[in-house]
Order: structure tokens, then C-alpha cells, then sequence
């Protein structure tokens, strides 16, 4: 009962992160946004990817968190989304590395990461009760 919920929980804090940041905060600055970007365009301008490129991962970003809330009761999408998701998360974490950003500004993508891998983790353990 206590895995389950975590992994609950798990899912909505990586879809309200994600939501937050590309749908509300795209277009505001933040501490963690790579270089000294103001934006999630110049951002990606910083990490030297286009603006399609920006256009394509926020629309993956986006329906993977949506696809992960729908996990919470279709369970079988919960480990290929949380893993799909993770991988962009180490792409995140890659991009800071790539501009040489202080290691902090990657700390939301490594904790997104981790809750990724606790769901991926969880569910195989529930899989195995």
C-alpha cells in the first residue's frame, strides 16, 4: 500500500514539474535554466539545439507526464513512460554538463530522474507481490 502510494505520488510530482516548467515557466526565467538563459528558447539556443528541437521535446515532455498520470490507473504504461521520461531527464543533465553549468542547475532533472527510477523500481517490485 505504501509503494503504490508513493509511486502516486511519484507521478504527480513529475507531471506538475514538467507541466510547470513547458506549459507556464517556458517563457520566464529560473535558476535552472542552462547558461544564462531567460527562456526555455534560449536555453535550448544555449545547449545549441533548435527551436523545433525545443518544440518537439516540450510536446514529448508533455504527453509523457500526461500518459504517466494515466499510468496511476492503467499500470502497464507506468514503466516504458517513467523510463522514456528518465532518459530525457539525463538528456537534461547532459546539456548542463555540455555548457559547463554549475552542477546544481541539474538538481530538478536529477531528482525527476530518481522518481523516474523509484517508479520503474517500484512497479517491478509490485509485479513481484
Amino acid at each position: 500500500m505504501l509503494l503504490s502510494s508513493a509511486l502516486v505520488v511519484s507521478k504527480i510530482i513529475i507531471a506538475i514539474t514538467i507541466g510547470n516548467v513547458w506549459l507556464f515557466r517556458v517563457n520566464k526565467p529560473t535558476p535552472w535554466r542552462g547558461g544564462d538563459a531567460k527562456s526555455m528558447k534560449e536555453e535550448f539556443e544555449t545547449y545549441g539545439l533548435s527551436k523545433p528541437i525545443m518544440y518537439l521535446v516540450g510536446t514529448i515532455k508533455i504527453a509523457l507526464a500526461i500518459v504517466l498520470v494515466i499510468s496511476i490507473w492503467v499500470t502497464d504504461l507506468s514503466t516504458p513512460t517513467a523510463g522514456a521520461m528518465g532518459i530525457f531527464m539525463l538528456g537534461a543533465i547532459a546539456m548542463h554538463f555540455k555548457v559547463a553549468d554549475p552542477k546544481i542547475r541539474s538538481f530538478p532533472a536529477l531528482i525527476l530522474l530518481l522518481l523516474c527510477i523509484g517508479i520503474v523500481v517500484g512497479e517491478v517490485l509490485l509485479e513481484d507481490f
